[in-house]
């Protein structure tokens, strides 16, 4: 058996330790969900994942096979960052006030230069560049009002295979006028997006309204229709992240019973549906999400910068019936967030957690970030777990990526221990190889 790595999409392997999720820790508990292969050998053919156990049961399937092999690693499912700005890269880390005052000042400003395709597609390249950098193999974009802001970045991910998913932004109101739409122009540009890169090889278009209050009723309907015409494609928005921005909603839709009553109202919750940050929800918009099926999404860095407030974990995933949990995942929100790592979100998840009162285990914490992250996205059939039939998108991560977690790991007594220590120290030096599909995107 060799250790290079072939080119392209032939038949070979990796061996090496590995983790991965069977079911969900917050419903069946951490030591009934996750999964350690100690010495574990996962084969991929075409990009699919052919066989993932242990070396012992996989070794008489390599004849005539490659291995590469990782003894002293950790392999994980790539990491999935369910909300995401890429235009607001330029603008990572501006000193603002809170979220309106933060939009007001930087983002609307910065967002107003992707009309231009050149420069969509120069910070597109350098956004997925970083993704990879940080062991994000699939994320949900938001992109701007600009076609062109759409077409530059699924341009460039269907260039290198990746699994994405994204939108043009809706505006028709309270914003700058260089980044305002109309409804009739906002839903003919989705749709024409949607039509051209929806399903074309691993992309996925989402309907973008930014959130209620950007948008008119006109608009909200406009958007409600293009969905329930093309259901198969992702509706994503935001939804109670500030205080003021809820009381705003109030004032703007009088008639609607609460924020999530607004986008209900014009058919925007259901399966596919991804709502940003969802702190501040009622009783009542907890189980409207549930019964719908629809999916929140936990930005803890950018709720933590932006002083939003607290994600409520125990109301999302361990309600007090089963029934009433939604399914959520993790991301960045970058800008708003201060990294594209996935580690880093994790270990600031577990942060958030404990101030409010729920404690994020390790094995919380990296399901939220892979296969808790493809549930919330509907594609836990493909992404999001290292089993068999699964698309081959797996990180490999370094433990002892610098001399302090070097040190730090020689007293890590268990599995759990050796990914919390990951999560609250690691970071983008960890990320050792990154395979996408079967193909490395980052590494030898």
């Amino acid at each position: 058996m060799s250790n290079t790595q072939p080119a392209g999409n032939e038949r070979f392997a990796i061996r090496g330790p590995f983790i991965t999720f069977n079911n969900n820790p917050f419903s069946v508990g951490d030591e009934n969900a996750l999964v350690h292969e100690p010495d574990g050998l996962i084969i991929i053919n075409n990009g699919t994942i052919e066989y993932a156990g242990a070396y012992s049961g996989g070794a008489s399937r390599l004849e005539g096979c490659e291995v590469k092999s990782f003894p002293n690693h950790l392999i994980t499912p790539g990491f999935i960052d369910t909300h995401v700005h890429y235009p607001q890269l330029p603008i990572i880390g501006a000193y603002g006030a809170q979220l309106i005052d933060w939009l007001n000042t930087y983002t609307f400003v910065a967002e107003q230069r992707y009309d231009d395709l050149e420069y969509a597609g120069q910070v597109s390249r350098i956004f997925l560049d970083e993704l990879a950098q940080n062991g994000t193999t699939t994320a949900a974009v938001y992109c701007t009002v600009h076609p062109n802001s759409v077409e530059a970045f699924f341009q460039e991910a269907h260039a290198r295979r990746l699994r994405m998913i994204a939108g043009k932004m809706l505006m028709d109101r309270n914003a700058p006028e260089a980044l305002q739409d109309t409804a009739q122009s906002g839903y003919d540009d989705s749709l024409a997006l949607l039509q051209k890169w929806h399903e074309k090889g691993r992309l996925s278009y989402a309907i973008t309204p930014r959130f209620a209050p950007t948008s008119t009723e006109a608009q909200l309907e406009a958007a409600g229709a293009l969905w329930k015409a093309h259901p198969s494609a992702y509706m994503q928005t935001h939804v109670s992240e500030n205080k003021d921005e809820v009381e705003w909603v109030k004032e703007l839709f009088p008639d609607r019973a609460n924020y999530i009553d607004v986008y209900a109202h014009y058919g925007l919750t259901g399966p596919r549906a991804l709502f940003g940050h969802a702190i501040y929800l009622e009783e009542t918009e907890w189980h409207h999400l549930a019964e719908t099926d629809s999916s929140v999404i936990h930005c803890p860095t950018s709720n933590t910068f932006l002083g939003s407030g607290f994600f409520n974990f125990q109301r999302a995933l361990q309600p007090e019936s089963a029934s009433l949990a939604v399914r959520t995942g993790l991301a960045t929100d970058v800008g708003g967030g201060t990294s594209l790592c996935m580690l880093k979100s994790m270990g600031e998840a577990y942060k958030v957690g404990q101030l409010s009162g729920y404690s994020v285990s390790a094995a919380k914490a990296f399901y939220l970030a892979t296969r808790g992250a493809a549930k919330a996205l509907h594609l836990d059939n493909k992404i999001g777990s290292i089993e068999a039939g699964m698309e081959a998108d797996l990180v490999v991560l370094n433990p002892a990526s610098t001399p302090l977690l070097e040190f730090r790991t020689q007293y890590c007594n268990s599995i759990e221990e050796l990914l919390f220590v990951q999560m609250t120290l690691a970071d983008d030096r960890a990320i050792d190889t990154v395979y996408s599909a079967g193909r490395v995107i980052k590494g030898a």
